[in-house]
């Protein structure tokens, strides 16, 4: 038997249910989304970035320049930063991805190219570079798109068995001044292109100029490479490799800090990376394809 209580539920539950009658529609404001309306990473393909190792706040820590990731992923990639680990994981460490960018740091430890240390020789990273060049013979057995920046270019030519000049302004005294007090996105000197290089087709150009944040440079360059960039002193400022079956460029300059100046070489050079990392892409999913 339904009681007081029971019966006001009852005759809410009534005047709850619809009368036949239809509302009036009620349009709220809409407001503007809190964050800006990207494309979605996860639809780009995957590249990794080396890193170097740093002491921050009494703690060791893998770091990398924003710079490298933004211009990657502005370039339609999705980055992820690689730490330093022991040579023989390198290989490992490339499942997966579709590019490698080798990013800048330290000096190149000479004992990996057969000389002594110059009294000028900068800081190195001994379980870097040991890592580095395992990657980079790895991406290259792997044809694995490989885009090269400042120590990056330095460290595959040292891979690949050539040498590097240890300090410009002690070695090369008639060298332009390379290295520094200047903004990193300063263009400090001109550069001349290979016409109908690699490097020429990927920056749209010929003749550039850019900004330069180094004191090594490439003396010989590596058996399969050529030197196909110089600054007006000489210095190899890009090299390529010489077949058609790996696209690899290393450029001794910064790209990555200069994607948003006017000029259009350092962007057009991260889309063409960009371009062969999603050819390869393409490639290999030919390859792996079942024939009927």
């Amino acid at each position: 038997m339904r009681g007081p209580v029971g019966a006001r539920r009852a005759a809410a539950g009534a005047a709850r249910r619809w009368s036949g009658r239809t509302p009036a529609l009620r349009i709220q404001k809409l407001l503007a989304p809190s964050q800006p309306q990207y494309r979605l990473v996860t639809s780009f393909p995957p590249v990794a970035l080396t890193a170097t190792t740093e002491i921050i706040r009494e703690v060791d820590r893998t770091r990398a320049n924003v710079s490298y990731s933004a211009a990657a992923r502005a370039a339609g990639l999705r980055p992820y930063i690689l730490p330093v680990l022991p040579p023989g994981d390198a290989d490992a460490a490339l499942d997966g991805m579709a590019g490698l960018i080798l990013t800048g740091g330290e000096d190149v430890d000479p004992a990996h190219y057969g000389s002594a240390p110059h009294p000028a020789l900068g800081d190195v990273h001994a379980e870097r570079d040991a890592f580095e060049i395992a990657l980079v013979r790895a991406a290259r057995t792997r044809r694995l798109p490989t885009l090269a920046i400042c120590r990056g270019v330095q460290v595959a030519n040292v891979a690949l068995g050539g040498t590097l000049v240890q300090d410009l302004p002690s070695e090369w005294p008639a060298a332009l001044a390379h290295d520094g007090h200047w903004a990193r996105s300063a263009r400090v000197h001109d550069l001349r292109v290979v016409p109908g290089s690699r490097l020429a087709r990927a920056i749209g150009a010929t003749d550039a100029t850019t900004n330069s944040l180094h004191h090594q440079a490439i003396a010989r360059v590596a058996d399969g490479l050529v030197a196909v960039a110089h600054a007006p002193d000489g210095v190899v400022e890009g090299v390529e490799w010489a077949g058609d079956d790996w696209w690899m460029a290393g450029v001794q300059w910064h790209p990555e800090e200069l994607t948003d100046t006017a000029e259009e070489w350092d962007r057009a050079l991260f889309a063409a990376f960009a371009s062969a990392v999603r050819a390869a892409v393409v490639s290999s999913r030919g390859a792996s394809a079942p024939r009927s």
